[in-house]
Protein backbone atom coordinates (compact mmCIF):
# COMPACT_ATOMS: atom_id res chain seq x y z
CA UNK A 1 0.00 0.00 0.00
CA UNK A 2 1.51 2.96 -0.70
CA UNK A 3 0.87 6.43 1.48
CA UNK A 4 1.34 9.88 0.34
CA UNK A 5 1.77 12.24 3.32
CA UNK A 6 1.93 16.15 3.52
CA UNK A 7 1.04 17.44 -0.32
CA UNK A 8 3.36 20.21 -1.36
CA UNK A 9 1.52 23.17 -3.20
CA UNK A 10 -0.21 20.86 -5.44
CA UNK A 11 2.67 19.89 -7.29
CA UNK A 12 4.41 16.67 -4.95
CA UNK A 13 3.85 15.23 -1.88
CA UNK A 14 6.22 15.72 0.96
CA UNK A 15 7.07 12.40 1.66
CA UNK A 16 5.08 9.12 0.23
CA UNK A 17 5.66 5.96 2.47
CA UNK A 18 5.42 2.59 0.74
CA UNK A 19 6.34 -0.82 2.83
CA UNK A 20 7.89 0.76 5.49
CA UNK A 21 10.14 3.47 3.10
CA UNK A 22 9.66 6.82 3.50
CA UNK A 23 10.48 8.79 0.06
CA UNK A 24 11.33 12.28 1.16
CA UNK A 25 11.04 14.75 -1.62
CA UNK A 26 13.15 18.08 -2.39
CA UNK A 27 14.22 19.82 1.10
CA UNK A 28 15.72 23.08 0.64
CA UNK A 29 16.74 25.50 3.23
CA UNK A 30 14.45 28.07 4.72
CA UNK A 31 16.80 30.57 5.15
CA UNK A 32 18.83 31.47 1.95
CA UNK A 33 20.69 33.49 3.68
CA UNK A 34 23.07 31.49 5.25
CA UNK A 35 26.45 30.24 4.10
CA UNK A 36 26.55 26.53 3.07
CA UNK A 37 27.30 24.93 6.51
CA UNK A 38 24.32 26.92 7.62
CA UNK A 39 22.07 26.14 5.27
CA UNK A 40 23.01 22.26 5.29
CA UNK A 41 22.12 22.41 8.77
CA UNK A 42 18.85 24.29 8.23
CA UNK A 43 17.98 21.45 5.66
CA UNK A 44 18.99 18.14 7.87
CA UNK A 45 17.47 20.04 11.07
CA UNK A 46 13.68 20.11 8.86
CA UNK A 47 14.76 16.41 7.67
CA UNK A 48 15.32 15.79 11.47
CA UNK A 49 11.85 17.31 12.65
CA UNK A 50 10.39 15.94 9.56
CA UNK A 51 10.90 12.54 10.30
CA UNK A 52 10.16 12.84 13.96
CA UNK A 53 6.72 13.32 13.16
CA UNK A 54 6.64 10.57 10.94
CA UNK A 55 7.90 8.44 13.50
CA UNK A 56 11.43 7.80 12.65
CA UNK A 57 14.52 9.42 13.07
CA UNK A 58 17.98 10.16 11.72
CA UNK A 59 19.69 6.82 12.50
CA UNK A 60 17.26 5.23 10.10
CA UNK A 61 18.19 7.11 6.72
CA UNK A 62 19.00 4.48 4.14
CA UNK A 63 19.96 7.38 1.88
CA UNK A 64 19.85 10.81 0.60
CA UNK A 65 20.82 12.52 -2.46
CA UNK A 66 22.60 16.14 -1.99
CA UNK A 67 22.11 18.54 -5.38
CA UNK A 68 24.88 21.38 -4.67
CA UNK A 69 25.29 24.75 -7.11
CA UNK A 70 28.82 24.32 -5.98
CA UNK A 71 30.81 21.38 -4.91
CA UNK A 72 33.99 23.40 -3.77
CA UNK A 73 31.61 23.74 -0.67
CA UNK A 74 31.42 20.52 0.09
CA UNK A 75 33.86 20.62 3.24
CA UNK A 76 31.68 22.52 4.73
CA UNK A 77 28.76 20.73 4.01
CA UNK A 78 30.15 18.10 5.55
CA UNK A 79 30.94 19.37 9.09
CA UNK A 80 27.29 19.82 8.97
CA UNK A 81 26.39 16.32 8.00
CA UNK A 82 28.89 14.84 10.79
CA UNK A 83 26.86 16.99 13.43
CA UNK A 84 23.66 15.47 12.17
CA UNK A 85 24.78 11.59 11.78
CA UNK A 86 26.22 8.94 14.26
CA UNK A 87 29.34 7.11 12.40
CA UNK A 88 26.95 4.11 12.95
CA UNK A 89 24.48 5.39 11.11
CA UNK A 90 26.00 7.18 7.99
CA UNK A 91 23.58 6.51 5.26
CA UNK A 92 24.69 5.77 1.65
CA UNK A 93 24.70 9.48 -0.21
CA UNK A 94 25.46 11.06 -3.67
CA UNK A 95 26.66 14.68 -4.38
CA UNK A 96 25.77 16.00 -7.67
CA UNK A 97 26.22 19.77 -9.02
CA UNK A 98 23.68 21.80 -10.11
CA UNK A 99 23.63 25.18 -11.98
CA UNK A 100 20.62 26.68 -9.87
CA UNK A 101 18.34 25.59 -7.38
CA UNK A 102 17.11 29.11 -6.91
CA UNK A 103 17.89 32.57 -5.39
CA UNK A 104 20.83 31.76 -2.90
CA UNK A 105 19.70 28.13 -2.73
CA UNK A 106 23.07 26.45 -2.05
CA UNK A 107 21.33 22.57 -2.29
CA UNK A 108 18.63 20.57 -2.12
CA UNK A 109 18.05 17.08 -1.14
CA UNK A 110 16.04 14.22 -0.73
CA UNK A 111 16.12 10.58 1.18
CA UNK A 112 14.53 7.57 2.23
CA UNK A 113 14.79 6.34 5.75
CA UNK A 114 12.86 3.05 7.36
CA UNK A 115 10.00 3.89 9.58
CA UNK A 116 10.13 1.50 12.38
CA UNK A 117 6.68 -0.91 12.82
Amino acid sequence: MIKRILPYEGLLHEVVEHAGVLYIGGIVPEDTSLDMSGQANDVLGQMSRLLATLGSDMSKVLQVTIFMTDLSEKAAFNAAWKAHFAEAHLPARAAVGVADLGPNVKLEMTAMAARPG
